[in-house]
């Protein structure tokens, strides 16, 4: 490892990490450097560093995968060390060792860690000679009913790509080479895996951090179990609800596999903590409840998204430790003691109610605020949001004495936010949050599917539609340029009253108001009447309860913050231009993206849920399948095709139209 001082830093990553690793060189006064593509010229973390120099390109393989052009901008830009933040370089072996043949500090671990680490298949090969726990690894051809389910697993990469839960024997052949080839995608690494899958079990990790004179801190542990698509949505410190002795067998557990590799950095060992199997001797083998067991997962060699939750309850910056290991210090004897309990959650652009379908689109707003609230984000008022990269655009965390405290200062933040511009996964945070069995810490990673449903209720939008039309009705009046004086959604024929249309959720609202002695009023809800109204916000009184909606218009429609929350609308127009209108049993796409695969043919009968096409946008693939029976009359696509959201992909006629 590296004994001078650092001077500057590139970061070797983009968006909300960057802009972290940036904040902690700003705070011990190291000059900074940025990488971006031309997708994310215009993006904060660029404006945000010192130097920035331009990957040509968009896509990751010609950007942040080019290790080599990496190391170019940093030596051209006179940095003399290169964070990797996570994902993209931050596991590669060979591109660590690269770092430092050019004469560059690497901050994380070593070369030959991440190689121990970085095969999950070899990874816990070595775990079983440190003796830490794991689960039992099958071999694909001896799968049998009685082990299912099982969970088809990526041997490199992580982020829930390349990772499959297998119900039925006849899908695990299917599941394999679907899970392979999305792996190779990812990662460059078709070899997969197949493992007991514990269906009730906790996903908990530990955060190590070592340095190069054989300190190993631990730093406590994290409870990661509400997951969606085995991605982390919600993340807490410390792991609520832990027995004393499960603590201690991950905490020792995560030491020995630290040791395990000479491991010197910051990095995560992560587990599954599950009741005690029920077929004695074999080990893993269980289902049912009892004593808790621990189980080896994988290490991260790395720093986690989920960090700021350790940072929090320990006071301390992780980013600060990785850069001064780095340069060699050594850290003290004994890690800083634990203070409170802190919860994070992870801010999407996806919908949570159509298959965690990424979103694009322009932030027109971004405001995230609240006592003991930090937020870690990657976006701004006036981001674009595209397809080439993770959808996550920032990270929540609250921080409080106890963990009730925690909840309820991050659940007041994000009920208070306002983010507009693209759909975003705040409103299942928000239920996520005050769910009974989430606050009695009843956790286990299936928790957020069993519960989906329940969590992504139709929001109502009645409200925020009723004071959007007030408002714009008051703002049309107040700027109108002649007649002026005439009350705003005033008619000749006093009985009529005035209509606006929108769209929330697929749902039309139509709102009816009118004008009564010089004011607005409306009894299109029950219960609600009309207090004031301005150019900016409207009252509403709900069985006498008064609220404050605040509205704000776009080119599309408004955007309405309310008591209960922020909902964008969309205008509809009274006449709808034909063009506009697609053939009965088309198949959209829902998102910009790239045709990975089109399973059908012209002609072609169909069922409903058959896959039709297969999309990949925001690194994930997305199985688009047929709605209804039918006939494939058309197909407007092939792969490798670029599409937007909206776009036809495929046509499918009734059997009756197709006969």
């Amino acid at each position: 490892m590296n004994t001078s001082i650092i001077t500057s830093v590139l970061v070797a990553n983009r968006g909300e990490i960057a802009r972290r690793v940036f904040r902690t060189c700003r705070e011990l006064g190291i000059a900074t450097v940025a990488v971006h593509s031309d997708a994310d010229a215009d993006a904060p973390f660029v404006a945000e560093a010192d130097r920035a120099i331009r990957l040509p390109g968009n896509s990751p393989g010609e950007t942040y995968l080019r290790g080599d052009l990496v190391i170019a901008a940093a030596l051209s830009a006179g940095a003399d060390a290169i964070h990797p933040g996570y994902g993209f370089l931050s596991e590669n072996a060979q591109f660590a060792r690269d770092v430092e043949a050019a004469g560059l500090t690497w901050i994380g671990p070593r070369a030959d860690s991440i190689d121990a680490m970085g095969d999950k298949v070899r990874a816990k090969e070595l775990m079983a000679k440190a003796d830490v726990p794991q689960l039992e690894r099958l071999e694909p051809s001896a799968v049998t009913a009685n082990d299912l389910p099982v969970l088809v697993k990526a041997s490199a990469g992580g982020g829930g790509r390349g990772m499959r839960v297998v119900r039925e024997l006849a899908e695990l052949d299917d599941t394999i080479a679907a899970a392979s080839a999305e792996a190779a995608s990812a990662f460059g690494d078709p070899t997969v895996f197949v493992e007991l899958y514990l269906e009730k079990a906790r996903h908990v990790e530990v955060q190590v951090l070592a340095d190069t004179h054989g300190t190993v801190w631990v730093l406590g542990d994290r409870d990661c179990s509400i997951q969606r698509r085995h991605q982390k949505v919600v993340e807490e410190a410390p792991a609520p609800g832990l027995s004393d002795a499960a603590r201690e067998t991950l905490h020792a557990a995560a030491r020995s596999a630290a040791q395990a590799v000479d491991y010197v950095g910051a990095g995560t060992v992560e587990f599954m903590v599950a009741g005690a199997p029920a077929s004695a001797g074999v080990p893993g083998r269980g289902r049912e409840e009892g004593a808790e067991r621990v189980f080896f997962l994988e290490m991260n060699t790395r720093l986690q998204v989920e960090h700021p939750v350790t940072e929090e309850v320990f006071g301390v910056d992780l980013v600060a430790h990785q850069i001064a290991v780095a340069e060699g210090r050594a850290l003290d004897a004994e890690p800083p003691s634990l203070r409170g309990h802190a919860v994070e959650v992870r801010l999407y652009a996806e919908d949570p109610a159509d298959d965690y379908a990424p979103q694009t689109g322009t932030v027109r707003t971004f405001d995230v605020t609240g006592s003991g609230v930090r937020v870690d984000s990657g976006v701004e008022a006036g981001s674009v949001v595209g397809t080439h990269y993770d959808a996550m655009l920032a990270k929540v965390i609250a921080h409080g004495p106890d963990r009730p405290t925690a909840l309820r200062r991050l659940a007041g933040a994000l009920r208070s936010a306002r983010v507009s511009g693209v759909r975003t996964n705040i409103d299942l945070l928000r239920a996520i949050l005050v769910d009974d069995d989430f606050v009695a810490a009843r956790l286990h990673t299936g928790l957020l599917d069993e519960r989906l449903a329940a969590w992504t209720q139709p929001v109502d939008a009645r409200r925020h539609a009723l004071a959007a039309a007030l408002v714009e009705a008051t703002r049309t009046a107040a700027s109108a340029p002649v007649l002026s004086r005439i009350p705003a959604a005033y008619r000749n024929v006093p009985s009529a009253p005035r209509l606006r249309r929108y769209e929330h959720d697929g749902e039309i609202l139509e709102v009816a108001y009118a004008a009564q002695s010089g004011r607005l009023v409306s009894d299109w809800l029950e219960g609600v009447t009309v207090v004031d109204v301005t150019t900016e916000q409207a009252r509403l009184a709900v069985d006498g309860v008064v609220g404050t909606y605040r509205v704000t218009a776009h080119e599309a429609g408004a955007d309405v913050t309310g008591p209960d929350g922020t909902r964008s609308l969309t205008t509809v127009p009274t006449f709808v231009d034909p063009a506009d209108v697609v053939a009965e049993g088309s198949l959209l796409a829902p998102m910009p993206g790239a045709v990975v695969q089109v399973v059908v043919e012209t002609g072609q009968q169909v069922s409903a849920g058959d896959p039709v096409v297969v999309l990949e946008a925001m690194k994930m693939q997305h199985t688009l399948r047929a709605p209804a029976d039918g006939v494939v009359s058309e197909l407007a696509v092939t792969a490798g095709a670029q599409v937007e959201s909206g776009a036809v992909l495929a046509v499918i006629e009734s059997p009756e139209e197709a006969s």
